[in-house]
């Protein structure tokens, strides 16, 4: 069996026992999925030492939220929103203390702490996802820069996959509009 459904099925083992109380299996699913956790929060934050606060965040969220979880959908799924979620908080927390400091241009060094804030399309990316309405931002967001298939954002979401790419679809343009006009 490949390494990968292994990990997987562990995770959803682990977090099944972890909703029902279980700390040993919290501490070991938290072990498990930190790597992945860290590569989302980097799609959505170009910065390392962002992405790492953002993780951290993450995982305390897992931890303090997994009796939510009820396995409806699969973990990893639920797993991709909340870090899809925290990445977007630690964004706008950065961004909140970047506009605080004054609209300078950035520095030819730029201090990594505010690096996720200036630095490319990414950063870009969740000023215009910020823009275009809750509802598409979160489709656009979990496919485009989670990762998740069209049937996986349909269950994080609890729509039906048509309206999932009906969003997706109106998101992106909506996006893309909104990115021409930024600059």
């Amino acid at each position: 069996m490949d390494q990968v459904v292994v990990r997987a099925d562990e995770a959803e083992r682990l977090a099944a026992a972890a909703a029902r109380g279980d700390a040993r299996a919290l501490e070991d699913l938290l072990v498990l999925v930190r790597p992945d956790v860290l590569r989302i929060c980097a799609r959505f934050l170009p910065c390392a030492e962002d992405a790492e606060d953002a993780c951290q965040d993450t995982l305390l969220a897992v931890s303090t939220s997994i009796g939510t979880f009820e396995g409806r959908s699969a973990f990893r799924t639920w797993l991709y929103r909340v870090a899809a979620n925290r990445s977007r908080t630690t964004y706008r927390a950065l961004r909140r203390r970047f506009d605080a400091e004054g609209s300078a241009p950035p520095p030819e060094f730029l201090d990594p702490r505010r690096t996720s804030v200036v630095a490319g399309t990414r950063v870009d990316m969740l000023d215009g996802l910020s823009a275009i309405g809750a509802e598409y931002a979160e489709a656009v967001a979990l496919r485009d820069m989670a990762g998740l298939a069209y049937a996986e954002v349909a269950v994080v979401l609890g729509v039906p996959e048509g309206t999932v790419k009906s969003r997706i679809h109106e998101g992106r343009r909506r996006l893309r509009d909104h990115l021409g006009h930024a600059g």
